[in-house]
């Protein structure tokens, strides 16, 4: 028998059933959708690359972000954590799908990076196996696969892990060019969030008017013989939390 609702956390489960096991969810379903997505390594997926960030790369370039401990939210095949490890932070990267923190691990051991991956719902892992405060947090492609209602759960985990004076890092769909720009109540009408989330840049501002923002912007478009990953469809953006909040 199902529970009776009592708390906020019993709502947004209640939520989450309301779309249909896939990508668009942060739930064991989502953990096989990515796990079948992840299983041909040879597909032609530009995130496939074993190729940072060139926001995050940027960012450390110019001295925006310093060493320190981070967290890579949906770290995928590992790309961005290694390149964090490569950079001096102590680094915990954990994303939903067994299979992409198998090939991670590989790539770990193969660069000989110190890494600790988890696998599992960081929501559920913040605080616990996820363990703050982090200087920094990095999200390249996750924050735009959730549920409008799981934004309150991606706050209330900044809001536990990231250090004051910390970073959030973020890149995301960018409306007029790749995901739903739906309003939010459609996605509960249409039971799907339809390949992702696309967000305005002031949609973002609002989102994560908590924070100081530092620098949002369009990411670059890398060639594909350049060392970085950058595709033009995404936006890119800095966030600070003021010490002291």
């Amino acid at each position: 028998m199902d529970r009776n609702i009592r708390t906020v956390d019993d709502v947004l489960k209640l939520m989450d059933g309301l779309f249909t096991p896939g990508a668009d969810r942060w739930t064991t379903g989502a953990a096989s959708w990515w796990d079948a997505f992840y299983a041909d390594r040879a597909k032609p997926v530009p995130f496939f690359v074993a190729k940072p960030d060139e926001n995050l790369v940027a960012h450390l370039d110019r001295g925006l972000i310093a060493p320190g401990r981070a967290l890579d939210l949906g770290c995928g095949p590992g790309r961005n954590a290694l390149h964090l490890a490569s950079r001096g932070f102590e680094v915990d990267a954990v994303d939903l799908s067994p299979g992409a923190i198998a090939w991670a691990g590989e790539r770990a051991r193969e660069a000989g990076a110190d890494i600790r991956f988890h696998c599992g719902d960081a929501f559920a892992l913040a605080g616990a196996a996820l363990s703050g405060p982090y200087d920094l947090i990095h999200d390249s492609g996750c924050f735009h696969h959730l549920p409008p209602h799981r934004r309150i759960s991606y706050l209330g985990l900044l809001d536990r892990l990231l250090a004051p004076g910390g970073h959030l890092s973020l890149t995301c769909f960018a409306s007029g060019e790749m995901g739903s720009e739906l309003p939010d109540g459609d996605f509960y009408r249409r039971e799907g969030l339809h390949g992702g989330l696309a967000y305005t840049p002031e949609s973002l501002r609002w989102i994560f008017s908590d924070l100081t923002e530092v620098e949002l912007r369009r990411m670059r478009d890398e060639a594909p013989d350049s060392p970085l990953f950058g595709e033009p469809f995404l936006w890119t953006a800095l966030f600070r939390r003021e010490p002291g909040v």
